[in-house]
């Protein structure tokens, strides 16, 4: 499984946009192949910093992902929205039994 986490600042005055968009893009990514989870949820230390936490299938799951066009344009549009750059972190996971 891949595990993707991410954030985005927002300005004040781009907040309401961002959380639109972040909306529409994790209910899109949930309905795509080898989409496990897709969440993004407001920071409580910081309520313009939306953090986003998705599990994938694979790697190939998650480079379609990346590959559809929507996903590149919203990518594109939180760039203009943001108070400062994004952040995205991938990791490869696996799941362990119960200690």
């Amino acid at each position: 499984m891949i595990v993707v986490t991410g954030s985005v600042t927002a300005r004040a005055d781009s907040f309401d946009e961002v959380r639109k968009l972040s909306l529409e893009h994790v209910r899109r990514s949930r309905t795509e192949p080898g989409c496990i989870s897709h969440a993004v949820q407001i920071d409580c230390e910081n309520p313009l910093r939306l953090v986003f936490f998705e599990q994938w299938a694979d790697r190939a799951a998650l480079l379609a992902h990346f590959a559809v066009p929507a996903s590149r344009d919203f990518v594109r549009s939180l760039q203009s929205l943001a108070a400062a750059a994004t952040t995205i972190e991938l990791y490869d996971a696996t799941r362990l039994e119960k200690l």
